[in-house]
């Protein structure tokens, strides 16, 4: 491995992530071709999928390819399905080595990609920005090896916890620039996901606004028994840009049969207590292709998936307000009797975003 190996990784990291948010089930891929050290050809994994990022860049790359560098943020696939093999084109082409960054976990690929290429002749290097491309696949790994999407935990709240008042008022607890910068993070996540409270509550639209971005996530609402407004903007809008609404057993059919003439699709979860199961209902998005769930909220659902240890990032946005004890919790009650049961994160970054601050958190 070279400084030029990882200077040509890092761009190639960076064109992987244009995509984040739009190309599941796929993961966010990045490929540079290099030929006597110039770039010659770049690509991503397109929206939806496909075309695969090796594929763009090749075809950029045209006769250029041969003899050349590619510079692979994820192993070629060596599986057939909708599309040839990656690492087959990247044969085809004539190039003379790969920089991978790490193997995929996919075990229709798990090394295969990279044997094809050492079978080929093609010199092959691995490892190079291992730990970057782990963080922006994390979510592809997860639904790969668990079955579950990525999901980060975002929450707005006052200086002392509190997400609303106690007559629910919550606009706008954040200034501007926080607000905007979470239109950003949902754009770079496959879906938004919230309550049923918070829907009823905010009436939300949940989409990106203002960002000049045509793509949109996935909407999920959480909703034990579906009672939710059929009036709301989710119901209006659900043709335009998709709804799921995830709900347990036994709810009326005719509202179901309602919310499916909007446009919206239903998704049947498994109940534990009085609420969905959280590992179902992230193992059911799973299976539908999600690798990255942005959770707004609120208090209930977060305490949720806190407590089944489903909550992989948290990202707080906390404000200069106090409300006081009589206001609403950022999270809800999670039935913890000793502090050594509580999840922890640690502290990843922290800035000052226009007044407010900006804490990320990862898995401890």
């Amino acid at each position: 491995m070279t400084g030029s190996d990882e200077r040509y990784m890092a761009l190639a990291l960076s064109l992987g992530r244009r995509e984040q948010g739009a190309c599941w089930p796929n993961p966010a891929v990045g490929c540079v071709i290099v030929s006597d050290g110039r770039i010659v050809g770049r690509g991503w994994t397109q929206q939806g999928g496909r075309p695969h990022a090796e594929t763009v860049a090749l075809a950029q790359a045209g006769a250029a390819a041969r003899g050349a560098t590619a510079f692979v943020t994820l192993e070629p696939c060596a599986h057939h399905g909708k599309t040839p093999p990656c690492a087959e084109a990247l044969i085809a082409a004539g190039v003379a080595r790969v920089v991978s960054a790490i193997e995929d976990s996919d075990p229709r690929v798990a090394g295969k990609g990279f044997a094809l290429l050492r079978e080929a002749g093609i010199e092959v290097t691995t490892g190079v920005l291992a730990d970057a491309a782990a963080r922006d696949l994390a979510g592809f790994f997860l639904k790969t090896e668990q079955g579950r999407p990525w999901i980060t935990l975002k929450m707005a709240s006052s200086f002392d916890g509190r997400s609303a008042t106690a007559t629910g008022e919550s606009k706008w607890i954040t200034g501007s620039y926080a607000r905007k910068l979470v239109h950003a993070m949902r754009a770079r996540h496959d879906a938004v996901m919230v309550g049923a409270g918070t829907a009823r509550a905010d009436d939300p639209s949940l989409t990106v606004r203002d960002l000049g971005i045509a793509r949109q996530p996935v909407r999920i609402v959480v909703s034990r028994y579906l009672d939710l407004p059929l009036m709301s903007q989710l119901a209006r809008t659900a043709r335009q840009v998709p709804v799921w609404l995830c709900h347990g057993p036994g709810v009326d059919p005719d509202r179901g049969k309602a919310w499916e003439s909007t446009g919206a699709e239903l998704i049947p979860c498994a109940v534990s207590g009085m609420q969905i199961s959280g590992l179902d209902l992230v193992q059911q998005l799973g299976a539908r292709g999600l690798t990255r769930v942005f959770c707004e909220g609120g208090s209930a659902l977060a305490a949720s998936l806190l407590a089944e240890d489903l909550v992989d990032e948290l990202v707080g946005f906390t404000a200069g307000v106090a409300i006081g004890a009589e206001g609403l919790p950022a999270i809800g009650a999670m039935g913890l009797e000793r502090l050594a049961e509580a999840p922890r994160f640690r502290l990843i970054e922290m800035e000052n975003v226009g007044g407010d601050v900006l804490h990320r958190w990862g898995r401890a």
